[in-house]
């Protein structure tokens, strides 16, 4: 089995906070990405919004685009509403050959808000709720297979769908046309265990992002109620196989469940104090490493 190795450029110019990386030219990310050894790249905020000056630039480095993010809100407007909404976004996908949407749901969210309280996020309280939510993310996810784009959501922190509870609502929920983002670092801060989740949920997975907790500053930002912003700059994330997440059991997990793919590395740092090409290089050393012990095959 084969899986490819990228990367998200928010290691160099966060999205959150845009103040963090802002002097870094986005030329300097996809040139650090690459030396580093990725094949891929996820959207940033600093890359081109049409598709030829996009593909442009990436082939220009060696990369392609995996995919990217898409802020959804679908608790707050229908199915039809969403498809239109996202359709631009859709067609920078289609134009650069990115087959994955990195779909979170953001109504009501505090990813942003570096003084809210983590406890302070959003959530699905009826069943009925979770219902309607689930039938207008499937009806999107639908099109977007139509259209040649699979829907890979992203449990999140500060979001509605953060917990390991909160995603088993969702997949009950919505048909399979709805895939599975698993995100290590996102499970572990949100309590979760990303070998079991792998376990339970795979038969969904169709896209994975690596990063890795810092295990002082994750107890650090518990005790203090922190919020997702406020956690990053406590340090919170970091390249994997700097922290205390278990790869080598993710990976042999992922193995068992024939998982072929993206595996896309993150590290919402601080740039000025962690060097994003320093940890770029070193989390894809160690990701390959570790993937190829546990019998995968890396593609080019």
């Amino acid at each position: 089995m084969a899986i490819s190795f990228g990367i998200n450029p928010i290691g160099w110019t966060n999205d959150c906070m845009h103040w963090l990386g802002d002097d870094i030219p986005v030329e300097t990310c996809l040139a650090e990405a690459r030396a580093a050894g990725f094949s891929g790249i996820e959207l940033g905020r600093k890359m081109p919004k049409q598709g030829k000056a996009l593909r442009r630039l990436l082939d220009e480095h060696g990369l392609r685009l995996v995919g990217g993010w898409y802020s959804g809100k679908l608790l707050a407007r229908d199915a039809k509403a969403e498809i239109a909404a996202l359709k631009d976004h859709l067609a920078l996908h289609q134009a650069c050959g990115a087959t994955i949407m990195v779909f979170a749901e953001t109504s009501g969210d505090i990813i942003n808000d570096v003084g809210a309280r983590r406890s302070a996020r959003p959530q699905i309280g009826s069943a009925e709720q979770w219902k309607t939510f689930g039938a207008r993310a499937s009806e999107v996810a639908d099109f977007l297979a139509d259209q040649g784009v699979r829907m890979a959501f992203h449990h999140h922190m500060g979001t509605v769908v953060e917990s390991v509870d909160d995603i088993r609502r969702l997949m009950e929920n919505t048909r399979p046309s709805v895939g599975l983002l698993l995100d290590t670092g996102h499970l572990t801060y949100g309590g979760g265990d990303p070998v079991a989740a792998i376990n339970t949920f795979s038969e969904r997975i169709i896209h994975v992002h690596c990063k890795d907790i810092r295990g002082y500053a994750l107890e650090a930002c518990r005790r203090r109620d922190a919020s997702f912003s406020e956690a990053i700059l406590s340090g919170i994330f970091t390249a994997p196989g700097d922290g205390i997440v278990d790869y080598m059991g993710v990976f042999h997990a992922l193995r068992g469940a024939k998982y072929e793919g993206w595996v896309i590395q993150e590290a919402e740092q601080d740039s000025r104090f962690f060097n994003p090409a320093i940890y770029a290089e070193l989390g894809h050393a160690y990701l390959k490493r570790t993937a190829e012990a546990a019998g995968f095959t890396i593609a080019a």
